[in-house]
């Protein structure tokens, strides 16, 4: 999404800059926001101006120095501090926003109602939203709070046992081997040389789990993989997945495999996605540990 929303603007700026060469302005479309929002509020602190432009004020200093080297504004003291600086436009800098409101946005308005077909609006309002919300939290806060992955613990067997109990049960019927599983997970896995990785939520608690476990041949069944119901649409299982396979990648045991059924499509999809292939190999040698079985899929690369 930000790769497509910089190349829009990349795209629609090279075109403004055309026309502002041709209007014989030497500035750049990046440059003329500072100049607007001088011309609209008058002398600005340089903190002041960053924040009516929305950027950064290192960002802002940046403009302010071209511009001020075009002789396009001002930069002095303000006040009794003197390392508060203050911006003010030129007389130079007041006739370059004056021709660039005359012969350059009369073109670009009808020109940007025409690409938008009448949405601009719509799409600056969306825009709008976006900006406030990753002012009040970034997307890599959002992300760090939302889901984290934690190890095993023996106080987490009980949501290792509730969260695959309850996916397993609404499609199918628990057999023996789960039970044996989720009723002792330290003794069926971590014993023997395995892993269990926990999805949490900072909203919801633990919403997910996964487990490694070694199979007697040497092989590294990844298994007991689900999501409570009411976290379902927030990518926790493809968050939880990544997590697990980058865990077996640490792990002696090979091949990583899986066994599933065709019942659970999302979930084959999401294995597929994350490099998972169909096997038969796999399913010979192992498809018999459960009879709800009629998938069995090798992780490529372990």
């Amino acid at each position: 999404m930000a790769s497509r929303l910089k190349r829009l603007a990349e795209r629609m700026q090279a075109d403004a800059a055309v026309l502002l060469e041709r209007a014989g302005l030497s500035i750049l479309p990046g440059q003329v926001g500072a100049l607007a929002a001088l011309e609209r509020y008058g002398t600005m602190q340089l903190g002041a101006l960053a924040a009516c432009l929305g950027a950064t004020q290192p960002a802002v200093t940046r403009t302010v120095s071209t511009l001020r080297g075009l002789g396009l504004v001002s930069v002095g003291t303000t006040g009794q501090d003197a390392r508060t600086r203050a911006v003010a436009l030129t007389p130079k800098g007041k006739d370059a926003i004056a021709r660039t409101r005359l012969l350059v946005w009369p073109l670009l308005a009808p020109a940007v109602a025409a690409l938008w077909d009448g949405r601009e609006g719509q799409f600056l309002t969306v825009l709008s939203q976006v900006e406030a919300r990753m002012a009040d939290k970034s997307m890599l806060q959002r992300v760090k709070d939302d889901l984290k992955i934690l190890p095993w613990a023996p106080e987490r067997a009980g949501a290792f046992h509730a969260i695959n109990a309850a996916w397993i049960e609404e499609l199918f019927t628990l057999e023996p081997h789960d039970k044996d599983v989720l009723e002792d997970p330290h003794g069926h896995i971590i014993n023997r040389g395995g892993d269990i990785l926990f999805a949490s939520s900072s909203e919801l608690g633990i919403v997910g789990a996964c487990a490694l476990m070694p199979v007697e041949d040497g092989g590294l069944e990844l298994t007991k993989m689900g999501v409570l119901a009411s976290a379902r649409g927030r990518k926790v299982g493809e968050f939880l997945l990544a997590a697990v396979i980058a865990r077996a990648f640490d792990m002696p045991q090979r091949p990583l495999f899986l066994l599933t059924s065709t019942k659970c499509a999302a979930a084959i999809h999401l294995y597929e996605k994350l490099g998972f292939q169909h096997d038969a190999d796999i399913m010979a040698r192992y498809g018999a540990t459960y009879g709800r079985c009629d998938v069995a899929m090798r992780f490529v690369g372990l």
